[in-house]
């Protein structure tokens, strides 16, 4: 094998790939990252491939090849050699068992792994449809943020993807607080319908990671077909697959009240940082509490003989005064995620469900975005 790479395309390719590497690989082969330079297939491309049995990663790249070969070496120290080289071309070659690697003045040698010792990547389901790169990574960091990191019960650890149509939900919750958005997308089928759990950590870095094509390509198994069980996303020259989660999810959509008894408004970046200040004092686990009334929202933490904090924002308010208090951490996930200068929070009751927005469209549709937050009860 021999070809030569940009220096920046290559570290670029290694760090997107090495993501997908296991910390604790169950078996040595997964810490190596699979190189595969021209072939029948791709004479003038460089194939990297990383794979955990979960989560698999392959980036495509331009390459200029002398000679077609593969390889099997470590992944984390390829990633941290390339990132590291100065500012040549490389040259990558391999010599028997070892991969060298030659830019500007600077040679490392790499030993191999055994090829033929690692596994198949799983191939691609079959194409569902696809989505604006940009408004798949801001959508799944704002669902993503509300899925639970217990792994115990690893349904709630995960995005429910719910395609009907041109239509995509994502749903996430924790039991504390439940994150939905709603956007549009270009199906395969107009009649395409599928659900799907993704783990939530997964999408978020993947989603993030796709953003440098246009848009990305969203591929679902069927049943009893390719790919069955697992999703894919493709762009940009890149491509990932994830093993779904079993286990049915909440039915989050009973979760979201019809009819509210309030609804205040307040400029959202004065209430995140008034939260932030505010939450100084607030004790591990204890809430901020609002207090509204017209006009006015009061924030306050802290009782008794601990350090308090007491701060008055202006805010608008329909509907009767109200205390109600919240996790300040799931309260400020919120406030930052909704995207809009103006925070919406419709309640019932002190003790049951506010529901989080952004500023209502103007055809007086339903938000895209709704985060809903449990109270937290205020004793006395």
């Amino acid at each position: 094998m021999k070809f030569r790479i940009d220096r920046d395309a290559l570290a670029d390719a290694v760090a997107w790939t090495a993501r997908t590497l296991p910390v604790r690989p169950p078996v040595p082969v997964l810490a190596g990252m699979h190189i595969v330079a021209g072939g029948e297939e791709n004479s003038d491309r460089l194939k990297l491939s990383a794979f955990d049995y979960e989560v698999s990663a392959q980036v495509s790249t331009e390459i200029d090849v002398e000679e077609a070969g593969t390889a099997l070496v470590s992944g984390r120290l390829l990633a941290e050699i390339s990132r590291s080289l100065p500012p040549h071309p490389v040259e990558v070659t391999t010599d028997g068992a070892k991969v060298m690697l030659r830019c500007g003045s600077a040679k490392f040698t790499l030993l191999t792994m055994p090829v033929e010792d690692y596994p198949t990547l799983p191939e691609m389901p079959p194409a569902a449809g696809s989505v604006g790169s940009d408004e798949f990574a801001a959508a799944v960091s704002q669902v993503a943020i509300a899925a639970g990191k217990d792994d115990t019960i690893p349904m709630l650890t995960g995005v429910r993807v719910e395609i009907e149509g041109e239509t995509v939900t994502l749903a996430s919750t924790d039991r504390y607080r439940l994150a939905v958005r709603e956007m549009h997308w270009k199906p395969e089928r107009p009649d395409f319908s599928a659900v799907a759990l993704v783990p939530a950590k997964t999408l978020a870095d993947t989603a993030k990671s796709l953003t440098a094509g246009a848009e990305v390509s969203i591929a679902l198994g069927g049943t009893g077909g390719t790919g069955e069980g697992m999703i894919g996303f493709e762009g940009g020259g890149r491509r990932t697959t994830s093993r779904l989660l079993d286990g049915d999810f909440v039915k989050y959509r009973s979760l979201l009240p019809s009819e509210y008894a309030g609804l205040a408004e307040i400029p959202t970046a004065p209430f995140i940082e008034a939260v932030k200040r505010v939450s100084l004092v607030a004790e591990r686990n204890t809430p901020v509490r609002c207090s509204f009334s017209q006009g006015e929202v009061v924030l306050e933490a802290g009782t008794g003989d601990e350090a308090q904090a007491v701060e008055a924002l202006e805010a608008s308010l329909e509907g009767e005064d109200i205390d109600i208090a919240f996790n300040p951490a799931f309260l400020l996930d919120g406030l930052s995620a909704i995207g809009s200068d103006v925070a919406r929070l419709s309640f019932t009751t002190p003790t049951k469900p506010a529901v989080l927005t952004g500023k209502p469209p103007q055809d007086g549709e339903n938000p895209n975005y709704r985060y809903l937050i449990m109270p937290v009860r205020l004793s006395g």
